[in-house]
């Protein structure tokens, strides 16, 4: 089980701060979501929070771009520091093309399904890609609640990954909290986003412990 927060929930005039504190209580990654008021109505982290939080933390940058068009700017997320940059099916007619522009830059890449994409879409690009996010809320806010029906989906990249031996992580994002976490972890995600449950957590450090008893449960 790997914990991923996202610093969309963190204190923004605190960045630097709220980067250590997590790194500090266990994170594995930092999470940065990216929105360009298109593909979503939100508009937040660009390539320069990235550069920004690079120096600050040894943990890996996994940026994911909720962004139409997502090509255009691979490259600069790339340079400013990411380590994974994922991207959403829905947001791109050359999904195969966009994931090898990711590859080219020496960096892991990721592929992201929305609650109401099915994992069809993304059949033909499994074998290419190193982590397949699904979304369990829609995307574009933080703070709503899990949406029960994407278990089946992470069920199903599992079963594909054993089938095929890929080689993928699964990992989810929205609504994780230690009510949630259990039944994710179960049908086979191995990262986990979440924002507002670890940075609106009281003590940050009983937060993670509480998302890591899911495992041992």
């Amino acid at each position: 089980m790997k914990i991923a927060p996202s610093i969309l929930s963190a204190d923004f005039a605190n960045l630097e701060k709220e980067v250590k504190r997590i790194e500090k209580a266990g994170a594995d990654y930092v999470h940065i979501d990216a929105m360009d008021g298109v593909f979503v109505n939100n508009l937040t982290l660009g390539p320069n929070i990235v550069q920004a939080i690079r120096p600050h933390t040894k943990l890996p940058l996994d940026c994911h771009l909720m962004i139409q068009n997502p090509e255009n700017l691979i490259p600069a997320f790339a340079k400013a520091g990411a380590d994974i940059i994922s991207i959403h099916v829905e947001a791109t007619n050359h999904i195969h093309g966009a994931i090898q522009l990711i590859k080219n830059e020496k960096i892991a890449a990721g592929v992201v399904i929305n609650p109401g994409t099915p994992v069809a879409m993304i059949k033909p690009i499994l074998g290419d890609v190193d982590m397949v996010l699904v979304m369990t809320v829609n995307p574009g806010f933080g703070g709503q609640t899990f949406i029960e029906s994407t278990l089946s989906k992470i069920k199903e990249l599992k079963e594909l990954r054993e089938t095929n031996n890929y080689t993928y992580k699964i990992e989810v994002d929205g609504g994780i909290s230690d009510q949630t976490i259990s039944r994710a972890l179960e049908a086979g995600a191995d990262i986990f986003v979440a924002g507002s449950y670890i940075f609106g957590a009281t003590d940050m450090d009983q937060a993670f412990k509480a998302l890591r008893d899911a495992e041992h449960v």
